[in-house]
């Protein structure tokens, strides 16, 4: 297994894009805010649920992050820096996404036939083909994948709102190529930054909020100490993480 380099930063994406040349990353696979305002979700709500749950509700933190769309800079600078370009929520951007292709994260969003009120489905573009691609990944409880698990555990528990499936960031970098560079500009819970680490490319990471910052770092190591309890210490690549960088 080749080096792997992940470099993660505490700051604002768009300074941080500013700093390198036409064309740097091979490959960005970004998930931008919305502005939908769902910047608080509570994951355990009913009492069958919360009685499962020992009784606790959880819940994020309330922020305001999710309140609005990036703006035109940010769109100029990701397709500036990047050759292709996965965008998920392509559906809120309009005129800001240029590729046709898409990517449907089908997240078959039912727990004993009962329909989620929250989108069954995430749209993402893709600048990599033209054709539409589907990835099914149950989305269950408190776990993404698998059985409903209330506890919220396993390497895809909860620490941000919006968090995507590890499996879903590694089906989509199976479209770039062995050497790829590739950028996530909102690394959020860091499932871009896990799936790249496994799949052995290097990688580029930005995050404006300190407190998800901080939990995506914390998740990210104690996921690859845990794969340590299964490969030679000597497969681990090169780790830069700028946690002490809180540059907004």
């Amino acid at each position: 297994m080749e080096n792997k380099l992940t470099i993660v930063e505490n700051r604002d994406c768009i300074e941080a894009m500013k700093e390198f040349p036409d064309g740097y990353f091979e490959l960005a696979i970004v998930d931008p805010p919305y502005g939908i305002g769902l910047d608080m979700v509570t994951k355990v709500n009913s009492n069958a649920r919360n009685k499962k749950n020992n009784g606790t509700v959880v819940k994020h933190k309330e922020k305001d992050w999710n309140n609005a769309i990036p703006d035109t800079e940010y769109f100029t600078e990701l397709y500036r820096v990047s050759k292709h370009q996965i965008i998920w929520g392509c559906n809120y951007y309009g005129s800001q996404i240029k590729s046709c292709g898409r990517i449907v994260h089908n997240k078959l969003m039912t727990i004993k036939g009962t329909a989620f009120k929250w989108s069954e489905a995430d749209i993402a573009s893709c600048s990599i083909f033209n054709r539409i691609v589907m990835f099914d990944y149950q989305w269950q409880g408190n776990k993404q994948g698998g059985t409903i698990n209330w506890t919220n555990t396993g390497p895809d528990a909860r620490i941000h709102p919006t968090q995507k499936p590890i499996a879903l960031y590694k089906y989509c970098l199976g479209f770039a190529k062995p050497g790829d560079k590739i950028l996530d500009t909102h690394l959020g819970s860091g499932s871009s930054r896990i799936a790249a680490y496994e799949m052995g490319f290097d990688f580029w990471g930005y995050e404006l909020d300190t407190e998800y910052f901080a939990a995506q770092e914390e998740r990210f190591q104690r996921h690859i100490k845990q794969g340590q309890l299964f490969m030679p210490q000597q497969q681990y690549g090169q780790q830069i993480s700028l946690l002490d960088n809180q540059a907004q």
